[in-house]
């Protein structure tokens, strides 16, 4: 929100001159139309502690690196 103020205070267009991408796709996004990239917060949170249970049931087991999908989520600022 606050880049979108500082954009209007300067007098850029948004998206014609600045595109603005949000992350997390909070509540306020869609009411203020701000594009944003959401991921899946719920299957992160699972993921992260099926991890860490298996890495503390198994101190030798290697580092693992998880991928989720990310999606974007279209609006105004973009």
């Amino acid at each position: 929100m606050g880049i979108l103020k500082a954009a209007r205070e300067r007098g850029l267009s948004v998206p014609d001159q600045l595109a603005i991408i949000g992350f997390d796709d909070l509540e306020i996004s869609d009411y203020i139309g701000l594009t944003t990239v959401r991921q899946p917060l719920k299957e992160s949170g699972r993921v992260a502690v099926e991890l860490l249970l298996a890495r503390l049931a198994d101190r030798a087991r290697p580092v693992q690196h998880v991928q989720l999908p990310l999606t974007i989520v279209k609006r105004q600022t973009a």
